[in-house]
């Protein structure tokens, strides 16, 4: 079952495509469960909890079929996420907790780094490195940092593991983070996760024009698949300092599909990429 954040929002994307689909308005829902327009919004954008009978009133009001109320109901019942955020979990930030519950989640997740490698492909001396010089440190017990980041990476080698499709700068294979021997290691491990099957890396060399400045801010890109009549979530996360926003809109998917497809088309194939990144790793040794 889906992390409490994930089922919530499948739940308000179903709730929503049912009552589009019989011509619905949010008012005449809220009519039939008694309730404000307000409730019905945020059922609707995730953001809030529905009873089992509330939620069986919602769906006759559907017209649904009593046999597809069950998994509906197994949505329904989203226990609060704070216990996923103890121990060494707590030290992401509640900004970044939505981001953590849709990567693990996704099954297909596409990435643009210009700078530093993506935290799911860092080594443990790099994830060191990287937090002794932050920032912004999310906190100061280092250990809890790399435990919380190795946990993260565990979607790559799962049984069903995710589909990750990486492009990564020239920058973040010649940025030097750590000492030179953090670099032999993060570079080594990259060039092992990019011959895994589940795994598209590709480098965008810095001799090569990029489409439109497109590489001068990172992105993600995370699909999360539906077991109902409704389409699949799809959001862009975009991160600054202090802070991320989660697009869902359609229409800045769609512009940040067309920005991904066109660094695709500028980046070195996958097997090039390969040779560049054992290059560069070559060059940290002379």
């Amino acid at each position: 079952m889906a992390t409490p954040t994930v089922r919530r929002l499948q739940l308000g994307n179903e709730l929503r495509h049912l009552r589009q689909k019989t011509g619905r308005e949010q008012a005449e829902a809220a009519e039939a469960l008694d309730c404000g327009i307000g409730k019905i919004s945020r059922l609707e954008l995730g953001q809030g909890g529905i009873s089992k009978g509330d939620l069986k009133l919602l769906l006759e009001f559907y017209d649904v079929d009593p046999g597809e109320m069950q998994w509906m109901f197994e949505l329904a019942r989203t226990r609060s996420s704070r216990g996923r955020w103890s121990s060494y979990r707590s030290v992401f930030p509640e900004w970044f907790r939505m981001y953590v519950d849709l990567e693990t989640d996704a099954d297909d997740i596409r990435q643009v780094q210009g700078e530093i490698m993506p935290g799911i492909l860092q080594t443990e001396a790099y994830i060191r490195a990287m937090d002794t010089a932050s920032a912004r440190r999310e906190s100061e017990d280092i250990d809890a940092n790399v435990a919380a980041r190795q946990e993260r990476q565990a979607i790559l080698t799962r049984a069903k593991p995710v589909t990750a499709s990486f492009i990564l700068s020239e920058s973040c294979l010649r940025r030097q983070v750590g000492a030179v021997e953090a670099m032999h290691e993060q570079l080594d491990h990259l060039s092992e996760i990019a011959l895994q099957q589940n795994v598209n890396l590709q480098v965008l060399p810095f001799n090569v024009e990029t489409p439109g400045g497109a590489m001068s801010f990172d992105f993600t890109m995370l699909r999360i698949p539906s077991d109902g009549i409704a389409a699949d979530l799809e959001f862009v996360y975009v991160e600054c300092l202090d802070d991320a926003r989660y697009l869902d809109d359609k229409d800045a998917v769609s512009a940040y599909d067309k920005v991904w497809s066109q660094l695709q088309a500028a980046a070195l194939s996958p097997k090039k990429s390969l040779n560049v990144i054992r290059s560069v790793r070559k060059q940290y040794s002379e």
